[in-house]
């Protein structure tokens, strides 16, 4: 794939630490990536509590947050997963999840991969 390596990176670290903030002691986070099409597909999936089903549309919107009891010392400035969202967007790409309460969440993201016929040397100089 063909991305900012800077602003991947930071798409990883923003999802990981979302899955390391809500992922208990002994629990189970899932880094994977794959190409599915056109595409590389990543997910980050912990066994954390899992979100309702109300909250999921909002989730990548700035300042939301699933907690309204948390405050920002507490619970961050509800800015990661919009960042994700935005940096995913600028890349031709985009953002989902899949959670459940109970069962952890799995949030994953999909950039355009370069094509096979494409030579690399060539579109990155």
């Amino acid at each position: 794939m063909y991305a900012d390596a800077r602003r991947l990176a930071q798409i990883l670290r923003n999802l990981l630490g979302n899955a390391l903030t809500h992922t208990p002691p002994g629990g189970t986070i899932r880094l994977r990536g794959r190409s599915v099409g056109r595409d590389v597909e990543v997910t980050v999936e912990d066994s954390g509590p899992g979100i309702a089903a109300e909250h999921l549309p909002f989730l990548f919107e700035r300042f939301y947050r699933t907690d309204a009891s948390r405050t920002r010392s507490t619970g961050g400035a509800g800015l990661r997963l919009a960042i994700v969202k935005q940096l995913a967007a600028a890349h031709g790409g985009h953002v989902w999840v899949n959670s459940e309460p109970g069962r952890g969440s799995t949030f994953g993201f999909s950039l355009p991969s370069l094509k096979s016929t494409v030579d690399c040397r060539t579109v990155m100089g």
